[in-house]
């Protein structure tokens, strides 16, 4: 029996190639998900996770396998040893979706599954709503699914557009996908989102994929929004239909799947707006970008944000298509970024080799990565944050932003410390994190948030392991925190 999803789900990328390449090379044999070892299984199950995202089990283009490979020089700076076999294609140019039989096929997926279900975790996939390979069925059999154009198209605006042939080798002008911002990618078909019958086969396809996993992760999803789409395909498509793309879609899965979870791949702040139409979860960029930043007032504005938009969310520091939190952060930023995002409202989605501290951003194109050594620092960190986050308080408990003051009138360090609480059946969590490369301190206003809670009480830090005592009376009205730089405090409360 499929049931429903936490209401604070981490969830854990992995991309399927790559690991399973990984896996074969230790093993000295050849790992497809229809036999992973026990022992791998094992440690995935281990970590304090509520699902396996398996990005990239679809059937990748040949002829994008066959482009990529054109360009073998640009992977050398992730991959200097790289060969043509270790040049897979493009995940996100998928010919088919039917399980790639290199990775296991379906018959493999189905029981990868079942061992992940024995253990009580999910199984997350794909779905590229705005564009297929160019080389996918559809473009010979149904043409009418895709932007068409003409052969003035190919000669004004040869990014965008290339020759095809339908069923009968009559010679057709179809779109390459692409965003309203940038050239079309050269390996993608775009179809058509107002296509009635398009979406029908959408719908079909999804229900499909619907028996193989729990959720799906959607890619670029904001491009199917009838006025992005109106926008980006002006003069090549007709009027919006009357239904947005995905409150025709969404609901139809969810009618025969109701536990079945959407994860939207979403930016240019439309995150809400697809909240709206039914997705479960939006990747919370804004969040991302302030940390890139380290624009504390941003992240501090962002979590002002409302509750029931926040649980929506889902936080993260890394995945495949941005760079490594390692290399861009580095360790003690990292560090105190993941227990923002692993501690906060909403999802929390992890990357493969983020928790191992990996420093390379692997093209999506190939099947190989290069050998980095595991930090073992870094690995402890999240042992531990991720145990913590277990607790029933981060996933049933009332959050609240808390405000924070100077500590003297000409110390403005304050500024650079983010801090927030969890309440639940009596049990309290106090987070207060230091956004700053020097020393930070400040007067943290705890007490409204301590309403009922006695007097005297005892500040336990979950990482440190540290105790601090503290009286919650009318002199002590604020809590004082003076942190290192990128340092953190994540205190329970022991009364």
């Amino acid at each position: 029996m499929i049931t429903a999803w936490p209401e604070k789900p981490f969830i854990y990328e992995i991309n399927t190639w790559v690991w399973l390449n990984t896996l074969s090379r230790f093993y000295n044999h050849p790992i497809t998900l229809e036999n992973v070892p026990d022992e791998v299984i094992e440690a995935l199950t281990a970590l304090p996770i509520d699902a396996i995202w398996l990005m990239g089990v679809w059937e990748r283009s040949p002829g994008a396998a066959r482009s990529a490979r054109q360009y073998i020089d640009e992977y050398r700076p992730a991959l200097p040893d790289v060969t043509i076999d270790d040049i897979v294609g493009s995940p996100y140019a998928i010919y088919t979706y039917r399980v790639d039989e290199d990775l296991g096929g379906r018959r493999g997926l189905a029981h990868f599954r079942q061992r992940l279900q024995a253990h009580g975790l999910k199984l997350m996939l794909d779905f590229v709503p705005n564009h297929v390979a160019l080389d996918h069925p559809w473009t010979r059999i149904h043409p009418e699914y895709f932007v068409l154009g003409t052969p003035r198209d190919i000669f004004q605006q040869s990014d965008n557009f290339f020759y095809s042939r339908d069923a009968t080798g009559q010679t057709i002008v179809i779109a390459h996908g692409r965003d309203p911002y940038f050239p079309g990618w050269s390996d993608t078909a775009q179809v058509n989102a107002f296509s009635p019958a398009l979406r029908e086969a959408v719908a079909q396809t999804l229900l499909d994929i619907a028996e193989q996993c729990d959720g799906v992760r959607c890619d670029m999803a904001m491009l199917m929004l009838n006025e992005v789409f109106a926008r980006t395909w002006e003069g090549y498509v007709g009027a919006p239909p009357a239904t947005d793309f995905w409150l025709e879609i969404i609901p139809r899965i969810k009618e025969q799947h109701p536990h079945f979870l959407f994860m939207a791949e979403v930016y240019w702040d439309m995150e809400h707006r697809l909240q709206q139409q039914g997705f479960d979860l939006t990747y919370d960029k804004r969040l991302y970008d302030n940390l890139q930043d380290n624009n504390v007032r941003g992240i501090r504005a962002h979590l002002r944000a409302e509750i029931e938009f926040q649980k929506h969310l889902v936080r993260f520091i890394e995945n495949h298509d941005e760079e490594r939190a390692m290399a861009t952060l580095g360790l003690k930023r990292g560090m105190i970024s993941a227990i923002l995002i692993c501690t906060l409202p909403g999802g929390t989605l992890l990357h493969d080799g983020q928790l191992t501290g990996r420093r390379v951003k692997l093209p999506v194109q190939l099947g190989r990565q290069p050998f980095e050594p595991e930090h073992q620092e870094l690995q402890a960190f999240y042992q531990k944050l991720l145990r913590e986050t277990r607790a029933a308080i981060y996933h049933e408990g009332e959050w609240s932003l808390l405000n924070v003051t100077p500590a003297e009138d000409d110390n403005g360090t304050h500024k650079n410390l983010i801090a927030y609480g969890w309440r639940h059946n009596g049990e309290v969590r106090l987070i207060v994190l230091n956004f700053n490369d020097g020393a930070s301190h400040g007067l943290v206003d705890v007490t409204a948030w301590l309403d009922g809670v006695a007097n005297d009480w005892r500040l336990h830090d979950v990482l440190s392991g540290d105790v601090y005592q503290h009286t919650n009376d009318e002199s002590q009205a604020r809590l004082y925190v003076n942190l290192d730089g990128f340092a953190a405090h994540l205190f329970r409360l022991e009364q």
